[in-house]
Parts: structure tokens; C-alpha cells; sequence
């Protein structure tokens, strides 16, 4: 079984992904990291070095690699990887099974201001500022989350409770 996570930055995908993937016995993989292990780079001087297109090609070549060389495998995105080139179409076709981790925006702000240092995207956004540029991008970016098979509402619920809401929909 392959399953996807998809949602915007700091829904909890990397950490739910961990942990399904513990309970149900699978491999998992972050795409952000996986990207870094195979470029040998963060993300960060990937984007400053080679820019966002150079990134967003790889970005897809990555996940293609990854759907078609696993058989079993639970993937964390990022946050922008379902909204770029063809990237929706591919989890879409090869993933058995995608899932958006769909947080309010207050609750993503809550979540993002704590660890604004490690985002660069939001590194220099004022706190003040956060709830309109959460709410505008994330207003790009739904469409895109929502072609997701699955929505699991992660608003008010703990890391456990998430998985355990995925582990019932599979």
C-alpha cells in the first residue's frame, strides 16, 4: 500500500507520517529529506543556489522515483509539492491511497509561530502578518490538498487521535 500526506506546512505530516507508519508496520519516508539525503544540500541552499524551478523539477522527479520504486510506503510531502507541475496527478495515480491533514488557520498560526526560525517561508513574516499570509496561501494551496482522497480534520485533535482517524479510514 502506498499513502500520501499531504496539507500545508506544519499540519503535522512528517509526525503523523512517523507514526502510521510505526502502527501499521510500513516504511516512511519525508520527501523533504529525501530530497536533501539525494542532493546532499537542505532545501534551503537547494533554493538559494539552484532557485525554485530547479527545485520543483526535482521535487517531482523525487516523488515519482519514490512511488514507483516502493511497494509499501507512507510519504510525507511538502507543503507546496501537490501544488506544482504534475504532482497531484502523480500521487493521485500511483499512490493507493493520499490523505489531507486539514488545519484552521488560527491553529496553523499557533503552530507556525512557534517554529518560524526552522521556515524559512515565513522566517520574516511578523506575527501580526502570519493569519493573512497563512490564509492567502493556503487559499492557493486547498484546491490543490482537497483532490486528496481523504480529508482528516486535525483541528483539536492530538497526534494519536490523527493517526488513529487515518488508520480508520484505511
Amino acid at each position: 500500500m502506498k499513502i500520501v500526506l499531504v496539507g500545508y506546512m506544519a499540519s503535522g505530516k512528517s509526525t503523523v507520517g512517523r507514526l502510521l507508519a510505526s502502527h501499521l508496520q510500513m516504511q516512511f519516508i519525508d520527501l523533504d529529506d529525501y530530497i536533501e539525503a539525494n542532493q546532499k544540500k537542505s532545501i534551503k541552499n537547494i533554493f538559494s543556489e539552484k532557485g525554485e524551478i530547479f527545485f520543483r523539477k526535482l521535487e517531482h522527479e523525487m516523488l515519482k522515483e519514490v512511488l514507483e520504486k516502493e511497494e509499501s510506503i507512507i510519504i510525507s510531502t511538502g507543503g507546496g509539492t501537490p501544488c506544482y507541475g504534475n504532482n497531484m496527478t502523480t500521487i493521485l495515480e500511483q499512490a493507493d491511497t493520499s490523505i489531507y491533514l486539514d488545519l484552521s488557520i488560527p491553529n496553523l498560526v499557533n503552530r507556525i509561530s512557534k517554529e518560524k526560525e526552522s521556515r524559512p517561508l515565513v522566517k520574516n513574516i511578523p506575527d501580526a502578518e502570519l493569519p493573512v499570509f497563512i490564509g492567502k496561501h493556503l487559499f492557493e494551496r486547498r484546491p490543490y490538498y482537497m483532490q486528496a482522497k481523504n480529508v482528516v480534520d486535525c483541528n483539536g485533535a492530538d497526534v494519536e487521535t490523527v493517526v488513529q482517524r487515518i488508520r480508520d479510514l484505511l
